[in-house]
């Protein structure tokens, strides 16, 4: 089976700083995280708050499920975090 990405809800991790979501490969469910310095460099101009993450994950959410399937496709482990590195 391949990653999905069925559900569109995705939070702020203050204390990690990273915008938390999760795909699905079958009947497991992934956990993935994306460096809140990922957003920024990916976003120029993010607002550096839970709101402007947020905002800036909704609107590159194509592009990170892209980079989430293949980090996935590589080594198929349970947790993720995905950091600027990862957005080339």
């Amino acid at each position: 089976m391949s990653l999905t990405f069925p559900n569109r809800s995705r939070s702020y991790d203050e204390a990690g700083q990273r915008i938390r979501f999760v795909g699905h490969d079958g009947m497991f469910q992934i956990s993935f995280s994306v460096a809140a310095d990922a957003m920024s460099k990916m976003q120029p101009g993010t607002a550096a708050d839970e709101a402007g993450y947020l905002a800036a994950f909704d609107t590159a959410s194509s592009s990170i499920h892209d980079v989430a399937r293949n980090a996935y496709a590589r080594t198929r482990k349970s947790i993720y975090v995905l950091t600027a590195a990862d957005f080339r």
